[in-house]
């Protein structure tokens, strides 16, 4: 299904917007201003061509049916490419899993079910990871691609399931145990409270790095603000925090005020 909805366009991916393409699903703005619009479009990423069709191409002289069934799709009008790609989404829908094999109803599909299949086989024996990656560079240490190509229901299911959801103070479960990554609860916390999870939740993120933005400046000028850098003090937390010193304090102040023999010196 992944694979499907990267080569129609129906991806989450596909019109996700800045930086991988010029889609509208997925940006967001402060106010007026977009961030990711005005930095435009700097990964651009065409579902088809890298998650499908590319990665075929580059195996598919290893294959003759592999290579005649992407001939056929490629050499198709549009519309035809529409029309197969719309009646296997209606036959996937109908499919039984067995174990490790996909068994899909018969349709008029054309080289659609070959390609998905074949992708499907790339994918059990770990070479779509591989294909994915592939690039000009020495080092192959841009992740963008498979991480992307991973992005649908499954994986978010997978995330609810260890509590790894941004509403579920995601970020902060990563290593497992209570409390976490402690230190990101400022970040975490714009996703758990209204209204950044209700009248702004179309542009939650952007708010929440905005808000911590903010947050986090005033945290490093707290010192010279005035009244604020009072606070401290008049609130007398570093009493509480420094108790054990200010209880040495004392004890040591009450025995230099008494002499060994329980006289006043």
């Amino acid at each position: 299904q992944t694979s499907l909805d990267e080569l129609d366009g129906n991806s989450d991916v596909a019109g996700y917007g800045p930086p991988y393409n010029n889609g509208t699903g997925s940006v967001q703005y402060i106010g007026p201003i977009s961030i990711q619009k005005l930095v435009g479009v700097h990964i651009p990423i065409n579902t088809a061509q890298d998650y499908v069709l590319g990665p075929l191409s580059q195996v598919a002289p290893t294959n003759p049916a592999w290579k005649a069934a992407l001939a056929s799709f490629q050499g198709a009008s549009a519309a035809q490419q529409t029309s197969w790609e719309n009646a296997y989404n209606t036959a996937l829908g109908k499919a039984k899993v067995n174990g490790s094999s996909l068994s899909i109803p018969s349709c008029s599909c054309g080289p659609v079910p070959t390609m998905m299949m074949a992708l499907l086989r790339l994918g059990q024996s770990g070479a779509m990871d591989g294909l994915l990656l592939a690039s000009n560079r020495f080092y192959q240490t841009d992740y963008t691609p498979s991480l992307l190509f991973m992005q649908n229901d499954a994986v978010a299911a997978h995330a609810q399931q260890f509590n790894l959801l941004g509403s579920q103070w995601g970020v902060m479960n990563e290593t497992g145990n209570y409390p976490g990554q402690a230190w990101l609860w400022l970040y975490t916390l714009f996703y758990q409270i209204p209204p950044y999870t209700t009248a702004w939740a179309a542009n939650t993120d952007v708010l929440a790095v905005l808000s911590t933005t903010i947050l986090t400046i005033i945290l490093m000028f707290l010192p010279w603000i005035p009244i604020l850098n009072r606070l401290p003090r008049y609130l007398g937390i570093y009493r509480l925090i420094w108790k054990d010193y200010y209880r040495e304090q004392r004890a040591s102040s009450r025995s230099g005020e008494t002499s060994p023999s329980g006289t006043s010196t």
